[in-house]
This record gives structure tokens, C-alpha cells and sequence, in this order.
């Protein structure tokens, strides 16, 4: 690629801890997920629909770009989502054709309990990165 400069052993440093501290909180998360007796992509998917904007439920399509999974492998978490009474899937209102996956109490309860938990190591990645749109933590918080 013309114009880039070669990255520097700076560079690789910044890469490298961003890394690790991602694989660190994957790590604790993936803990914290097993603690409740669900897999880390089953939380992920009560998660997305928790936080889907604008509604209260996704398509499957929807679900597997937030997950970054193909689709087939998104139809089967939804499955076992479902054997689990974590969400249901509904007819869509407005196009029948179209299948939307809401969140059942108990998946909504889990979520809350899983993203309580996270809370602490969130706080410490966005002291660690000052990432950028999420609020300044108050000494409370801290």
C-alpha cells in the first residue's frame, strides 16, 4: 500500500496489549457466562436482543450480523435458546413471512445478571482505553 508508513515496534506494543486486554475480559466473560449455565454466544444473543435499538426483538438475519455468524448457525442457537425457554420465536406483525426472536423473562433475567457482572471489567477497559461515547465514570462508580 503506497503512502503507509511501516508500523513500528510502537505500534505492535499498542496492538498487542489492546489484544490482551480483550482476551481478558473475553476470558472473565466467558467465566461469568459458565457460572450461569449458558454458553458465551447464548448470553451474546440475550444480550443483542436486550439491546437491539428500536424494539424489543431481531429477525434472525439481524441476530446473526450482531453475532457475526453465518445464518444456519444462528437458526441453531436460536434453537437452543428456545429449548431453554430464553426467547421464542414470534409470526412478524407486519410481514407474517418474517420471523422475529423475542426475549422471555427468564432470558431477560439471566442477561441482566450476566451484564451486572461485566460491569467492573467494562469500567476498567474504559479506563484503560477512554473509549470514546460512553460517559466519564464518577469516583462513585470507580
Amino acid at each position: 500500500m503506497p503512502d503507509v508508513p511501516p508500523l513500528t515496534k510502537q505500534d505492535f506494543q499498542r496492538l498487542s496489549h489492546f489484544r490482551y486486554q480483550l482476551r481478558c475480559f473475553l476470558r472473565q466473560s466467558e467465566d461469568i457466562c459458565r457460572e450461569h449455565g449458558l454458553t458465551p454466544l447464548q448470553y451474546q444473543l440475550l444480550l443483542h436482543l436486550m439491546g437491539f435499538e428500536g424494539r424489543e426483538w431481531a429477525s434472525v438475519g439481524e441476530l446473526a450480523e450482531r453475532l457475526q455468524a453465518k445464518h444456519h448457525g444462528t437458526v441453531m442457537l436460536v434453537d437452543r435458546c428456545e429449548q431453554l425457554s430464553l426467547v421464542e420465536r414470534r409470526p412478524g406483525r407486519e410481514d407474517r413471512r418474517r420471523i422475529e426472536v423475542h426475549l422471555l423473562p427468564r432470558g431477560a433475567e439471566l442477561a441482566r445478571c450476566i451484564a451486572e457482572r461485566h460491569q467492573p471489567e467494562l469500567r476498567h477497559l474504559q479506563e484503560e482505553f477512554h473509549l470514546p461515547g460512553w460517559p466519564e465514570l464518577s469516583d462513585e462508580e470507580a
